[in-house]
């Protein structure tokens, strides 16, 4: 038997080997947008420093990038809604 002619195993990134169908792609996360400090103070209209104190009191959510703080648009509109006050 000519060596040719012996089957030998499909390295797994080889067409070949994929499975047959659609491959599994994962399923797409909700956009998130990021604002910064600056952004957030000017939304809510309060200082920067008013921000910086939410944050790190754990009232407003934020990730930390490098020596900065990137926070949600959805924890701003989360701390705003649970903040209102109805004033009768």
């Amino acid at each position: 038997m000519p060596a040719s002619a012996v089957a030998r195993p499909v390295p797994a990134a080889h067409p070949a080997a994929m499975p047959l169908g659609r491959p599994a792609v994962p399923a797409p996360r909700a956009a998130v947008t990021f604002l910064t400090v600056a952004e957030v103070a000017s939304m809510m209209r309060v200082s920067k420093m008013t921000v910086y104190r939410l944050v790190h009191a754990g009232d407003l959510s934020a990730v930390r990038v490098g020596r900065s703080f990137r926070v949600p648009e959805r924890a701003v509109q989360d701390y705003l809604r649970d903040a209102y006050t109805d004033i009768a």
